[in-house]
């Protein structure tokens, strides 16, 4: 539960956004100090989406005290304050690394016109470390009496050990280094949380409704369920809620990820954060600010970000067990090298590089920041991935099951073909048949009186509607008498010519429902009627086998003939019809022992057996859909397949940046590290392998922004 700032003494579960975590390492450390305080009994810091929950009585000044070591600020999540975003030549961190390099080439200059050892070069050298160096050293020497080694401890060691034995420019030179390579990483860090940050400042704060017949100006926080959102043309839609006055587009892109704008009048549903492009609407609000489709969205990505894939549980067990090694291996190459073949300071100085080099901060950064940057672009596409682990996963997939009825058709039926007797016209016969099923309550009848509206065809009054149980209706309409059912009741009334019973049959083998028309008792013509593939399907179907997928089936309820069709239409691996709830959960859990990792795309809800036993778990349509944003791993929020192949195509990116990531991290230092055999490791280039890894690491993880649908 959620609590303002005025509460902040009351012993509950507390949420907060965090300002400046750019390390991961600092997340760790910053989580353990909070843990250590008194009365904490949980914390959980979210180092992608920078954010911090806590479970205990603390204030903001004792948070930030906690993240001092790192100048982390800490603001409320439900506070309206916003941290001050100061341009980057104003930031207290970047002035500081610019007086540093200044005093660093003062110290250079008089070096290389006398000696390095001379004192006024040396006094600058001096003043440069110390007042670049100041927070690293202060952090480091508290860190080093506690025994915990990280990047600041391991380069406090250096700096002074690089003082002590007269290498007074070079450790200039790394801390200013350092500090450049800090302010990088800083900014590359907000830019990969972009994502998230976007879909953010989405939804407006405030909006005009109408209470009790006045109208007024409100924030977000303080509208609730049944009041009257008035929104204007151009103007973002602030809460969820159904229309009640007013016709108008609508883009949902935000959510959805959908180009085109889409039609709203009374009745449908819209949601915050979207944009009302040309009429005024009226809107009852239906869910309150917390509970919002956009706040699920961004609250589930922030979760999801939090999540650690499996090749980031991997490097953070190998990290545990990399840094101890590094610091062994440096007082190994400081000590035992000068016992057999002398010169103390040269060996002490590599023993020192060692440490610099082997920070294993890109190591540490190399998974998330990938993670981060992948889930967020794919949130900003219309895509809630729920985690790093369902990430990868679907860059592995090797098979996909589709659910049929609203994932490859479009879930309700439509008049696909039409066929007049050659005394009569299309038009004459649907605008009959049409005036005799508005009384019927059938699917099917639905349909067809949907397809009259569509062509502006005008219904007739009718006279004696009857339906005939299992066979059709019938009912006067102008003086004829109009019968529409099936073949074998047509037949019964009259002769139906081979060539129509072979056109039926031909059609009913296509999976479709075919309904023969007559009019005073004499064929007229007939219809089919069927649940219509999506237009997007067969092309959706195409890329997915051009990426490589193997097997896709098809499970459904339907009757075989109809199912088979289908699959035939969109040239399916495999299909299984008449299947049950429980029938298709054990046909996923088939296609996993066959196959190895499955996707099932279902709508998040009937299929939910069969989703969650899948690899991973899709579900179409999670804008306004609660089931299917809880139920499914990855969650589709339009109503279209047309974002799984991005989808996959995504995940496939992250996998290989990830392995790419890792790769550059240890390769780099393993590089360095080899130099201390002809003695060519500098600090310089220790800070130089350290902070290009950490660099290299992060500009390649942002390249997952680009991708698009």
């Amino acid at each position: 539960m959620r609590k303002k700032a005025k509460n902040m003494k009351e012993s509950d579960q507390q949420e907060f956004r965090l300002e400046n975590l750019t390390c991961a390492n600092c997340a760790m450390k910053f989580e353990k100090n909070i843990q250590a305080l008194p009365k904490i009994s949980e914390v959980n810091v979210n180092f992608g989406a920078s954010k911090l929950r806590v479970v205990g009585p603390i204030t903001v000044e004792e948070l930030e005290k906690a993240g001092a070591f790192d100048g982390i600020k800490v603001v409320p999540l439900t506070s309206n304050r916003i941290i001050e975003n100061k341009p980057f030549y104003k930031r207290k961190e970047n002035i500081i690394t610019f007086l540093s390099f200044i005093l660093l080439v003062v110290g250079t200059i008089i070096s290389f016109q006398t000696s390095e050892a001379d004192p006024y070069a040396i006094f600058f050298f001096a003043l440069s470390i110390g007042i670049g160096g100041y927070e690293m050293f202060w952090s480091g020497l508290k860190n080093l009496s506690r025994f915990y080694f990280d990047m600041k401890t391991l380069m406090t060691i250096a700096i002074i050990g690089a003082a002590i034995i007269g290498e007074w420019r070079e450790g200039a030179v790394v801390v200013f280094l350092f500090a450049v390579s800090e302010a990088l990483e800083a900014y590359s860090m907000t830019k990969a949380r972009q994502s998230i940050r976007q879909l953010m400042d989405i939804a407006p704060a405030s909006a005009f409704i109408r209470r009790n017949d006045e109208i007024m100006e409100l924030a977000t926080e303080d509208i609730v369920i049944g009041d009257t959102l008035l929104v204007k043309p151009g103007q973002k839609i602030a809460m969820d809620g159904e229309v009640l006055t007013g016709y108008s587009s609508v883009n949902q892109a935000p959510i959805t990820g959908e180009s085109m704008p889409v039609v709203k009048k009374q009745g449908d549903e819209v949601f915050a954060g979207t944009l009302n492009e040309e009429g005024a609407l009226e809107v009852r609000v239906t869910k309150r600010v917390e509970d919002t489709t956009i706040a699920k969205i961004i609250h589930l990505v922030e979760e999801a970000q939090a999540e650690k894939a499996p090749s980031q549980k991997f490097v953070d067990q190998f990290a545990k067990y990399y840094t101890p090694s590094i610091i062994i291996i440096a007082l190994l190459v400081a000590v035992i090298p000068p016992l057999f073949i002398g010169d103390w300071q040269a060996w002490i100085y590599q023993g020192l590089a060692v440490l610099v080099v082997g920070c294993p901060c890109a190591l540490v950064v190399s998974t998330p920041v990938a993670i981060v940057t992948a889930i967020g672009n794919a949130a900003k596409q219309g895509v809630l991935i729920k985690g790093g682990i369902h990430l990868e996963e679907m860059g592995r997939l090797q098979s996909i099951a589709f659910d049929k009825t609203g994932t490859l058709t479009k879930g309700f039926p439509e008049v696909t073909d039409i066929s007049a007797g050659a005394t009569f016209t299309e038009n004459e016969v649907i605008q009959k048949i049409a005036s005799v099923e508005s009384y019927s309550g059938h699917p099917l009848a639905r349909a067809i009186v949907a397809y009259a509206s569509v062509q502006n065809i005008v219904q007739s009054p009718i006279e004696n509607f009857k339906s005939v149980t299992g066979k059709g209706v019938n009912a006067s309409v102008d003086g004829i008498e109009v019968a529409i059912g099936s073949l074998k009741w047509a037949e019964e009334i009259t002769t139906i010519s081979d060539d129509v019973k072979e056109n039926v049959e031909m059609l009913q083998q296509q999976g479709k429902s075919v309904m023969v028309v007559l009019f005073n008792h004499q064929y007229a013509g007939h219809l089919a009627v069927a649940d219509a593939i999506r237009e997007t399907s067969p092309m959706i179907i195409k890329k997915l086998r051009e990426l490589g997928i193997k097997h896709m089936v098809m499970l459904t309820g339907d009757h075989p003939i109809t199912a088979a069709a289908i699959a035939q239409m969109l040239n399916l691996t495999d299909v299984r019809a008449g299947l049950m709830p429980d029938e298709k959960l054990h046909a996923v859990k088939k296609l996993r022992s066959e196959f190895g990792r499955v996707a099932m795309v279902g709508d998040g809800m009937n299929d939910a057996p069969a989703l969650a036993a899948a690899t991973v778990g899709i579900a179409m349509g999670g804008a306004g859909t609660d089931a299917a944003l809880e139920t499914a791993d990855v969650a589709l929020m339009a109503d279209d397949l047309e974002k799984l192949p991005y989808t996959i195509q995504l995940s496939r990116k992250a996998l290989r940046i990830i392995k790419e990531n890792i790769m550059f991290a240890l390769g780099l230092k393993i590089v360095a590290l080899l130099l201390i055999i002809p003695g060519w490791l500098t600090l310089w280039i220790a800070i130089f392998a350290d902070m290009g890894a950490t660099l290299l690491v992060v500009l390649n993880s942002m390249r997952l922004m680009r991708i698009q649908k």
